[in-house]
C-alpha cells in the first residue's frame, strides 16, 4: 500500500456561504401576538345587578317604598338597568379610548382622557334616569342623595375602569413576553438551519477530495469509498431534520467516517471508542448534536500526521455528561492556515441544542474536545 503521506494535503476548509438557505420547516417569523382582551361577561354578569341593587339600597334612593308595592320592583329594573346602562357605556368608551391612546406614548394623556370621558357620561346619565325614577315614583327629588348616588357612581366607574385597565396591562405584558420567546425561538432555529447548512458542502468537499485522490491511483478502493460515502450522506441528510440524534446512531455514524479514513490511510487512522461510552449509548440515555464528532475526526486528520510511520489515533470516551475526543498534536508539515469555521460552528450548535458550549479540558500534547450531551 502506498504512503498516505504521499497523497495530496488536505484542503483548506472552503469559505461560508454568505447567506445560509432558510430552513425548510422554519416557523413563520410573523408572529401574531395574543390578543389582549379578556372575556369580561362573568365581572359584568356579577358587577352589574351587584351595583344595580346595593347603590339604591344603601342611599336611600326609594324613600318610603317598599317591597311589597309594586313600583318598588319597577324602580328595582330601573336601577340596574342605570347600572347597565353606565358599566356598558364606559366599556365602550374604555375600549375606544385604547384604540387611539396607550400608557406608555402618552400616558397623561390617555389617564385625562379616559377620567375625562367616564365622569362626562357617568354623571349626566345618572342624573337623568335618577330624576325619571322621581317623576315616575312621584317622589320629591332630593339633591343629596342625587349627589351622594351620582359621585359614589363616578368613583364605581373609575375603580372598575382602573380594573379593567390592569388586566389588559396584565395581557399585553403576557403576549409581549410570549412574542418576545417565539421570536427568540425562531431567530435561534434559523441560526441553527443556518449552521447546518455550512456542515454539507464542509464534508461533502473534503469527502470528494478524497474520492478523486483514490479514483487516480485506487479505483478498487475508490468504489468501496464511494459506496460508504453515500450512507454517510444519507445519514447526514437526515441528521438536518434533527436538532439532536440518539448518542448510539452518532457513534454509527462516527464508525462509517473512520471507515472512510481508513480506505485513503489504511492502519495509520485509528479509532478507539471506550466500553463505557458504548455501554451508555446501547442503553439510550443520551442524545447529542449530530455530526459534532465527525467534526472533530476530520479536524484531526486535518492538521496532524497520519501516516504508517505516524498513526493517529483519536481516542472517544465518557466524560460525565460529555463525549471526550483527543487525538496527540502532530501538526503536519505542510499545513495551511485554518479558519476555525468547523470547531466555531459546532460550538454554537451545542450552546442551541444543549445550552452549553464545547468543552476544551488541557492535557499536555493532546488535543481535547468535550461535546455536550442531553439526557433523552
Amino acid at each position: 500500500m502506498p504512503n498516505p503521506d504521499t497523497g495530496p494535503p488536505n484542503p483548506p476548509d472552503p469559505p461560508a456561504p454568505p447567506d445560509a438557505p432558510d430552513a425548510p420547516d422554519a416557523p413563520d417569523a410573523r408572529i401574531v401576538p395574543t390578543a389582549a382582551h379578556f372575556d369580561d361577561r362573568p365581572l359584568m354578569a356579577f358587577g352589574i345587578p351587584g351595583f344595580g341593587i346595593t347603590i339604591p339600597w344603601l342611599t336611600g334612593l326609594y324613600g318610603p317604598l317598599t317591597p311589597a308595592r309594586p313600583l318598588w320592583w319597577v324602580g328595582q329594573a330601573l336601577f340596574i338597568a342605570l347600572a347597565a346602562a353606565v358599566w356598558l357605556g364606559n366599556r365602550w368608551l374604555l375600549f375606544k379610548q385604547r384604540e387611539h391612546f396607550d400608557w406608555f406614548s402618552h400616558p397623561l394623556r390617555k389617564l385625562s382622557m379616559l377620567v375625562t370621558a367616564n365622569v362626562l357620561y357617568t354623571a349626566p346619565v345618572t342624573l337623568g334616569l335618577l330624576l325619571a325614577w322621581y317623576a315616575l315614583a312621584g317622589l320629591p327629588p332630593d339633591g343629596n342623595v342625587l349627589q351622594t348616588v351620582t359621585l359614589t357612581n363616578v368613583i364605581c366607574v373609575l375603580f372598575v375602569t382602573h380594573a379593567y385597565e390592569t388586566m389588559f396591562l396584565i395581557r399585553e405584558r403576557e403576549s409581549d413576553l410570549l412574542r418576545v420567546a417565539r421570536l427568540e425561538r425562531a431567530s435561534a432555529e434559523a441560526q441553527l438551519a443556518g449552521l447546518k447548512a455550512q456542515v454539507d458542502p464542509h464534508f461533502l468537499f473534503n469527502s470528494l477530495n478524497t474520492l478523486g485522490h483514490l479514483i487516480v491511483h485506487e479505483p478498487v478502493r475508490a468504489r468501496q469509498f464511494c459506496d460508504t460515502l453515500a450512507e454517510v450522506y444519507r445519514y447526514v441528510l437526515a441528521s438536518r431534520e434533527r436538532d439532536t440524534v440518539p448518542l448510539a446512531e452518532e457513534l454509527h455514524f462516527v464508525r462509517q467516517v473512520h471507515s472512510l479514513l481508513a480506505l485513503r490511510f489504511g492502519p495509520a487512522m485509528q479509532l478507539q471508542l471506550d466500553p463505557a461510552l458504548e455501554a451508555e449509548a446501547e442503553a439510550g440515555r443520551w442524545r447529542i448534536a449530530p455530526l459534532g464528532l465527525q467534526t472533530l475526526l476530520e479536524n484531526a486528520v486535518k492538521h496532524n500526521q497520519v501516516g504508517s510511520d505516524a498513526p493517529l489515533a483519536v481516542h472517544v470516551a465518557l466524560a460525565g455528561d460529555h463525549v471526550r475526543v483527543s487525538n496527540p498534536r502532530r501538526p503536519r508539515a505542510s499545513a495551511l492556515p485554518t479558519s476555525g469555521l468547523g470547531l466555531a460552528n459546532l460550538d454554537e450548535r451545542c450552546r442551541i441544542v444543549t445550552g452549553r458550549a464545547l468543552g476544551r479540558p488541557a492535557l499536555r500534547g493532546h488535543f481535547v474536545v468535550d461535546v455536550p450531551m442531553v439526557a433523552a
